[in-house]
């Protein structure tokens, strides 16, 4: 048995177990290579013809032209691709040509109301006209121009970009708050992202966005609410409205900002359809006034001076 000292083998190199990788780095250069760089230095190797040279040549631009058409046969869209692609342009602009006409429609004909309204009027009925002037702003069908108060809601960032989380994204519940308190806080009119509000218009969500009016909207969602942009303040602060926003700001961190316009303008809705209707009797149950919208599930809530109210009471 041998012992640690005076043993007769020798010693072994310290990186004995790296030997390929050694062998790698102190010569990179293959064997074979290094020979045929030999000998074509000493000028004993076979010597490269014009005829090998054209051919490596010849080789090399097909392989180029077979890598570029491959490349360009990848880019480009397929026929059947491409048809469908023309197809749906064509539809999106037949389409948007055909609502063009409709709204211009719309103009001309409630231009030709408004004519018919002022003719059967008359001189003495101005003080219908100045009735249906208040009843048009308060549905919404005419823009207005004010003084008021602007809410900007953001979403928040996530800490991880990769992740998304739906907690810290404005929700159509945020907003239905937001906008009934609002209401309850005296304002005139509201609209988000430039969709102006009425009594029949619903707030939900699809996704990542949120409908208003079945129109889709995305952060940040920018709430104008005409009227007196002090006492709106005051009472939003005092309200569970306020709570709510200060909730999202603080727990979820969402962007909330707001400020006291001078100038707001709120666009009209256009004439509105009547689907139905009847004449009210005292006895009927408590209906939306005409600064109320609809929450999530459709029913609707009133603004009043105690907050807000379902139609069954709770």
């Amino acid at each position: 048995m041998s012992t640690r000292h005076g043993s007769s083998e020798p010693p072994r190199s310290p990186d004995a177990s790296m030997t390929l990788l050694n062998e790698v780095y102190r010569r990179p250069l293959d064997p074979g290579y290094a020979e045929a760089t030999a000998r074509r230095a000493a000028g004993t190797g076979p010597r490269r013809t014009w005829r090998s040279t054209a051919g490596m040549v010849v080789l090399a631009m097909g392989l180029g032209l077979g890598a570029t058409a491959a490349t360009l046969a990848l880019r480009q869209p397929a026929g059947a691709v491409l048809a469908a692609r023309e197809l749906l342009e064509a539809q999106i602009e037949q389409r948007r040509a055909e609502a063009d006409g409709q709204q211009a429609d719309i103009s001309a004909m409630t231009d030709e109301i408004a004519r018919l309204q002022e003719e059967l009027l008359g001189d003495e009925g101005q003080s219908v006209r100045d009735e249906i002037a208040a009843d048009s702003v308060q549905s919404g069908v005419t823009a207005v121009t004010g003084p008021g108060l602007r809410l900007v809601l953001t979403d928040a960032q996530a800490d991880n970009g990769d992740e998304e989380d739906p907690e810290l994204r404005v929700q159509d519940v945020d907003l239905q708050v937001v906008v009934n308190g609002l209401w309850a806080a005296g304002a005139e009119a509201v609209a988000v992202n430039g969709q102006r509000l009425t009594a029949m218009t619903a707030i939900r969500s699809a996704g990542d966005a949120v409908l208003v009016d079945l129109v889709a909207l995305s952060s940040p969602y920018t709430v104008d609410a005409v009227g007196d942009a002090v006492g709106m303040q005051t009472e939003l602060a005092r309200a569970s409205a306020g709570q709510h926003l200060a909730t999202l700001r603080t727990t979820y961190g969402i962007g909330v900002q707001m400020t006291s316009q001078s100038k707001l303008e709120l666009p009209g809705t256009g004439l509105v359809t009547l689907h139905e209707a009847e004449v009210p009797d005292a006895s009927s149950a408590l209906e939306p006034e005409a600064g109320a919208v609809r929450d999530a599930t459709g029913q609707s809530l009133v603004a009043g001076s105690a907050g807000l109210t379902r139609k069954d009471g709770t």
